[in-house]
This record gives structure tokens, sequence and C-alpha cells, in this order.
């Protein structure tokens, strides 16, 4: 269960009774919202009404309009976690939606796919939503403000975002006014002139004071409002008004120290005594303050106070909550301390055990931290650590072991391996080793030497987490049978009803089959962590399995398989995650088999849920999915642009890299005839044509291939052909079948291109083979006119008459051919008619004569056709310009 959300911080705040309107504020945000600014801010040091003025504003906006949505979210430090802030954003947004998504409360997804699908929500709601979010100043964390940022760049015309802040927030706010986006109210905006100062002194004192003294308090407060409602607490009890007010001056930090100790010492004991002690808590219930004070007057006590006026704000409808108003609690807690810090613990202790015992464990826990009760606040930590880890609220629980001392993490094998997964996700690799042998030294002690952590729950399966995560140490070093050997361990000693265990155990092995090229164990392992994910109830997560299942299998050649299970999951996924990257994953699958107007529509389809809908390991399966698309249709210059992008949003290490983008990149620019830059990748990587068969060295290795046929040189044409029958071997033995027909495409061409035309028919039937039954068919339109040649000369030899004929004819239209043609400097016609000569058996003199030019002429248009094709002579330009579709 994910950890609960506090509703009194999403309570919009009711307006108070007793609180002087401020109707020429309430116009000037009106006037904001209605001239369809996306921002107001609210933004002036504490005491100044902000929030009053925003609930008196909301209370207006709702009375004029019965269907505004309101959400309200009273920040604290907490919310620096950038997963806890979007769930009470989310929170704060769905409050008075029934119907929106599921997909907003998963707190597994990313903070910019949350953000999309709650834009594209609000996009799609006919009434004007409002979000406030109060005490912004309490926001530190970048991730936070960049979340903020996004909704303010992307939010539609109906969504109105409202910050108050003690000070400018760290957001594009200079933007936002030169784009007349922005209502701001300031210091100078929220003070009380003259006029509402007089009428408020009036009122809160009940005292006909004279226009002199009216003055000099709104002057000397400069209209500062919690000032004045400070000397009003005071006057009421001053038979001399003149006297008072003559007596201070001075800035408003001295004005407040000497009107809380003139309110304070007024009020009676058991109130001050009330006051201090419940300083400890941000938000205040009636039993909460019995727990903390010992007594049993909690809810009469809030009640007073709030009628006195006392600087209580209710927080919900019923006034069950209610908090301090900051400056007060400031002042609270600094008398608070002069009883003892024994004292001040004393009472954070038993705000945590009530915390505790009624379901709020995030406040238990930060109660005992903020009492130094680290024992307890161990304990505490270690029983929330499933549900904050599920949540995702991974930033809470860092912060949480930051400051517990060591000696307490020390104490406890829970904690020492929570220390490791600190130092693994921070990247501190060398700190993770040391920290779980010992975990395991105190799993494993003697008995009589007994650690602290609970049994049950995380102790139970920490075997399984130590071995998780050598795994991932040996992930990051690039050891895949060390990753294999702790995947098995930790399976092993997982117990049977340990699901979320056995998953991640599983998918580990599943990577390390996957890198060693052992595509069925590692298909095998991967629907087994499905398996498993889904009765733990990680739904996401097993879906998200199918893409990596997906691209094992089209290495296997088993297309029909791939796109079942994608099919089978876009069902189950319904439009929520990981919707968008399955149907990406899809659009490859069914490019595969040339069905490019189904490739468009999943595409369209993933784009249309947004960009934020797709998850972060898996977001460049779109541009690169795109990209496919643009160079079947022949634009390879937008093909290379969309993988770069596809390049910006991968991310390393987390897959293996079976087909590296850059080396997808690289055939483009073979087909281009920029074989310079295709021979700098191939040697970037370290390949060469004597290189050991590997799997995860396979794509490029086939790359290779593809530009030793593409110079068109006898030796490098025999240096493919060697190349390719070790791969061959390789991919037979692996049986990826998806990675022979390719083989044996390429094979069947360097044959061809060595005039061994007979040999070639051999290698192509293989491939014909190899792909009808699964409907492989870009690898054969991908090859352009080469491969035209050698399907007239199957067909003449009756091979696969059906697939042949079907084939032939996709390639035979000129857009496939076009594809294939470009190159960086074009040849000009001339420079064609001599190429189309240099194919025949005629003499250098005899084409000369052919053309009327002189020899020398014939020279130098051949001279300028070796250079554009990067060849060396007569026979190799011949086969570059049928590789390339030109003859």
């Amino acid at each position: 269960m994910a950890m609960p959300v506090l509703a009194t911080k999403l309570f919009v705040p009711p307006p108070r009774s007793h609180a002087l309107s401020r109707p020429r504020l309430i116009q000037k945000l009106n006037e904001g919202v209605d001239a369809g600014h996306t921002l107001t801010l609210i933004s002036a040091p504490a005491g100044f009404g902000k929030t009053t003025v925003l609930s008196e504003w909301v209370a207006a906006r709702r009375r004029a309009d019965p269907d505004l949505r309101v959400g309200w979210v009273s920040l604290d430090d907490s919310d620096n976690d950038p997963v806890r802030f979007l769930s009470y954003l989310v929170a704060a947004y769905t409050a008075d939606n029934d119907e929106a998504g599921p997909a907003l409360n998963d707190p597994t997804r990313s903070a910019e796919s949350t953000l999309t699908s709650l834009v594209n929500d609000a996009a799609q709601t006919e009434g004007r939503i409002m979000l406030v979010l109060d005490d912004f100043q309490l926001i530190e964390d970048a991730s936070v403000r960049d979340a903020i940022t996004f909704l303010l760049d992307h939010a539609p015309p109906n969504l109105h975002l409202t910050i108050a802040s003690r000070s400018d927030p760290l957001l594009p706010v200079a933007r936002l006014r030169a784009r007349d986006q922005l209502t701001a109210l300031r210091a100078a905006d929220l003070r009380f002139t003259p006029d509402e100062a007089a009428q408020f002194l009036t009122h809160a004192t009940g005292m006909a004071l004279s226009p002199e003294d009216l003055s000099a308090l709104e002057a000397r407060t400069e209209g500062w409002i919690a000032g004045l409602q400070l000397a009003a607490l005071s006057l009421r009890e001053r038979p001399d008004p003149s006297e008072f007010v003559s007596a201070f001056t001075g800035s408003n930090r001295y004005v407040i120290d000497y009107l809380i100790e003139e309110v304070l010492e007024r009020a009676p004991l058991h109130v001050r005594e009330f006051l201090c002690q419940t300083a400890v808590l941000d938000r205040l219930s009636g039993p909460l303050c019995d727990a903390v004070t010992g007594d049993a007057d909690g809810v009469e006590m809030l009640a007073a106070l709030e009628r006195a006026n006392l600087f209580v704000v209710p927080l919900d409808d019923q006034r069950q909550w209610y908090r301090y108003h900051h400056l007060f609690a400031d002042v609270l807690k600094v008398r608070l301390l002069g009883h003892g810090i024994a004292h001040v613990n004393a009472l954070h202790s038993r705000a945590s055990e009530w915390f505790e015992r009624n379901g709020s464990p995030e406040e238990a826990v930060r109660h005992a931290l903020a009492g130094s009760d680290f024992s307890r606040a161990a304990r505490l930590i270690e029983s929330t650590i499933p549900s904050v880890r599920k949540s995702r609220q991974d930033a809470t629980l860092l912060a949480w072991l930051g400051m517990l001392p060591q000696s307490v993490i020390d104490a406890r094998p829970v904690l020492r391996v929570f220390a490791a997964w600190a130092a693994l996700v921070s990247g501190d690799l060398t700190a993770v080793e040391p920290q779980l042998a010992a975990a395991e030294v105190l799993l494993t002690s003697a008995e009589g030497v007994a650690h602290e952590s609970d049994p049950g729950g995380e102790l139970d399966s920490l075997p399984v987490t130590i071995a998780l995560y050598r795994g991932a140490l040996a992930m990051a070093a690039g050891d895949t049978a060390a990753i294999a050997a702790h995947a098995q361990h930790a399976l092993d000693v997982a117990a049977f009803d340990d699901y979320l265990g056995r998953g991640a155990a599983a998918g580990m092995l599943g990577l390390a089959a996957w890198a060693r090229g052992d595509l069925e164990s590692g298909t095998r392992a991967f629907r087994e962590s499905a398996g498993n994910l889904r009765h733990a109830g990680n739904f996401l997560d097993a879906l998200s399995t199918t893409m990596v299942v997906a691209d094992m299998l089209l290495a296997l050649g088993r297309i029909t398989e791939a796109r079942s299970g994608y099919e089978l999951a876009l069902a189950e996924a319904d439009g929520n995650p990981p919707a968008a990257d399955l149907h990406a994953g899809l659009s490859e699958v069914l490019r595969q088999r040339n069905d490019l107007e189904a490739a468009a529509r999943h595409l369209a389809a993933a784009e249309a849920l947004g960009p934020g809908s797709f998850s972060h390991e898996h977001r460049y399966r779109w541009a690169l999915g795109s990209a496919g698309l643009a160079q079947s249709d022949g634009d390879l210059d937008a093909a290379l642009d969309l993988l770069a992008t596809a390049d910006t949003q991968y991310r390393r290490g987390f897959f293996p890299e079976a087909r590296p983008i850059g080396g997808l990149k690289a055939r483009i620019w073979i087909i281009q005839g920029r074989l310079a830059d295709a021979r700098r990748w191939v040697t970037d990587q370290g390949l060469s044509s004597s290189d050991e068969p590997a799997y995860l060295s396979e794509f490029g290795h086939i790359t290779l291939a593809r530009l030793l046929i593409a110079t068109g040189e006898d030796e490098s044409v025999d240096e493919a052909v060697a190349l390719l029958t070790r791969l061959a071997d390789a991919a037979e033995a692996g049986g990826r079948v998806g990675s022979l027909v390719e083989i044996a495409v390429l094979q069947a061409l360097a044959q061809q291109a060595r005039g061994q035309t007979a040999a070639g028919l051999i290698s192509l039937d293989r491939a014909l083979t190899l792909a009808e039954p699964e409907g492989h068919v870009r690898v054969f339109l991908d090859e352009g006119s080469p491969m035209l040649q050698l399907l007239r000369a199957a067909a003449g030899a009756g091979m696969r008459p059906d697939f042949v004929r079907k084939l032939s004819q996709l390639l035979r239209n000129a857009g496939e051919i076009a594809a294939v043609t470009p190159l960086p400097d074009p040849l000009s016609d001339r420079e064609l008619g001599v190429l189309r000569l240099l194919g025949t058996k005629l003499t250098g003199p005899e084409i000369a004569r052919e053309l009327h030019v002189s020899l020398n002429t014939m020279r130098t248009h051949t001279k300028h056709i070796f250079l554009k094709l990067d060849v060396n002579d007569r026979a190799s330009a011949v086969r570059r310009a049928e590789a390339l579709g030109l003859i």
C-alpha cells in the first residue's frame, strides 16, 4: 500500500468569519483569471494574509461559478520529494473529479508522464480548474520546480495555477509576465490601506479608537496585517489605547516579538502551556493535542483559540484540524526550547506514537526523528520501506536515512542494505558491497550477537534483496556471468510467495541470458518475471516486460509471436501505461512485415497519448519507430534526425544494447554513400572483421559487413564474406533466425558483387526459406536494386515463386528503389552515362568515342565518379553503383 495522503493538506481553508473582506484584491485576481492568465502569484513575507485572501477569493469564485473545480495543497518540507509532491498534486486535482483517469494515481509513472496525463485530462474537461499551492517557499527541490514549470508551459486554457509564497519562486515568472500570462500580488498590494486598517482594528477590538491612534498603528505596522492583528489582541485588555499605541515602534521583527510577548503573557497559564506544548505539531486535532499534552481538552481548546482569533487556521470544514499561523508557531517553538531539549523530544515522541497508532507512518517517522528517538525512527522506517518504495518516494527514504546516526544503521541489517541501495542509486558503487557484507554478518552472527531489525517483512526477504543488489553491481561492471549467478541465488533463497523478489530475480536472469545471446532462456525468464510481478500486484512492470520479450523474439525471427504479445498487452493496458511504449514497439514489428500504414497508426496512437506517457527506459522507441518508417519511405535525412532524437532519449546501461542507435545511423550513412562516416563509427566501436562473434556485437559486425560490401573492392568483399560466414554459424547456434535472415541476405549480395551469382542464389534461397513463414519483408526491400536483380535470377530458377513474386513486385515500386539512391554529391547525367559504359567491356578510348568526347574528358568524368562513389577502380565503381541502384 502506498503512503497515505494527509487529507488536511488538501482542504481549502474556508473564509474566516472575522476576516476583513478585500474586494479590491479579489477584483484584481478575478481579472487575471478572466484574461486567461496561466499563473496567479501571491508573494509576500509572513503575516500579510496570503492564505486569507486566497480562501476568500476561492469562495467568491465558487459562488460565481458552481462548476469550478478547486484543488488546494498546503505544502510542507516533506513535499520536496518529487513523488510525494505529485501524489498530493494529483490528489488535489482529482478531489472533485471521480472520473479522472486511474493513470493519474499511479505512483510508478514518471513525473512528466503523470503531468501529461493531468494536462490531457484537464484539456478534455469542460469547466475551469484551479490548482492552489500554498507555502511554495518551502519547495527547494529542482525536480519539483521542474514539474511546476512543465505544468505552466503546457496548461490548457481552462487550467489555472495559483501559488502563494513568502518569496518569488524559481519558476519562469519573467517569461510568463512577458507573455501576459501572470497575475501577481505582492506585499505592497496586500498591505491594509488606512481605511482597511481602521475598519479591521475597530472590528477586532470592539473599541472606538481615535483617528490619531488608528493612523499611528497603520503607519507603524505599515499595513502589515499580522502586526495589526497582534495589536488588536493586545488592545482588548488596555484601558488606555493611546498609551499602548505610543509604546512600540520599529521593524516588523521588533513589533511581532513585542506583541506576541504581550499576547502570551496575558493569556491564562493553561492556555500558554497548551500553546507551547502543541507547537511541535504542524497540524493539530483535539485527540492529537491530548496525546501530546496529556490532557483531555484539546477539542475545546482549539475551538476557544479560534474564537479568540489567536492565530489558529482551520484546515477543514468540520473544524477538526487546524494549524498555527506560521509566525506564531515560530515564536512558540522558540519559547518551547526554553523548557529544555528533553521536554521537546518527549513531546515529539508522544506525537510519533499517536501518528503510528492512527495510521500515519510518515508523520510518525518525522516526529521520531525530530525528537531524536532514533531507535524508534529506525524501527518505523524499516516498517514503511515496502510501502514507500512501492510508491517510489525514494527521496523521502534517502532523507530519513541521512538523519539517522551511523551507529543506529550499523545495528540493523535492513538499514544496512538500505544504505547499500542509497549508495547504488547515487553512483557510489564502491560503498555498496561493504554494506551488503556487513548486513550478512548481522544476519548470520552466532547466537547471542543480536541485531535490532524486527523479524518479518523486509528482514525475511533481505537475502533476496542482497543478491539482487549484488546483481545490479555486476550489471554496472558488465559481468554477465556474475549477474546470472546472483540472480539465480536470489531465486534460490526467495520464499515461494515472495513474488516481487522472484519477479526481480527472474528479470535479472533474463537480462543475463539476453546479454550472452541465449534469447530462448531470456524470453522464458522475462515471462516468469511478468507472472510473478502480476502476483505481486505490479501490473505496470509486468506489462513493460512485453517490449523486452518482443526485442528478443524479433532476433529469434518470431514476428507473429512478438505481434501477438504486443496486441494482448495493449488490450490489457487499455490506454493506460505502458500503452504508449507498446504502440511504439508494435510499430517496428509491423514495419518488418512492411505493414507501413498500420505501423504509422500505432506511432500516431502513441504520440496522441502525449510525450509524458512514455516510460523513461522506452521513450526512445517512438523516435526509433518513426526513423524506420522514414527510411522505408526513402527520407533518409529525416530518419537520421529521428535517430539523433532517439539517441538523446535512450537510457544506456538499462538493457543490453543489442541494436545500438549509432549502428542504425551508420547503416543509413552506407546507403547514402557516406562511407567515411560509417567507417568512423565502426572504428569507434573497436570492431574488426577478424573478431570472434558475440551476440552483443552481432549488429555491429553485420554493419561492418555492409560497409565492406559497399566499398565494392574485391578484397573488402572477400573480407565481408568470411565475416558473414562466422556470424551465420554463431546465429544458427543461438537459434537467432531473425539475425540469420539478414546475414543470408548479405551473403547473397556479397557473392553477387563477386560475380558468383549461383552461390548468391544459394544464400538467397536460405534467406527466403527462413523469412517466408514469419513474413520478414523489409529485410529484402531495404536492399533496393541489387536485391531486385537477385530476385529476378531466383524467379528464373523457380525459387519460392509466390514469395519471390511478392518481393519483386514491391521492389519494382519506384519509391523503394529511390530509397537507396541518395549520394552526398549526386552524379551528373553525363557521369551516369559514363558509369553505365564502365559496366561494359568497352575500353577507355572506346567509351570516349561512344560519348563523342576526348579521352581526357572521359578520364576526368571517371575520376569524379570514383571520388563520389568512394572507390578506386572501375570494377568497384560498377559494383557500388549497382548496390546503390544507380545502374
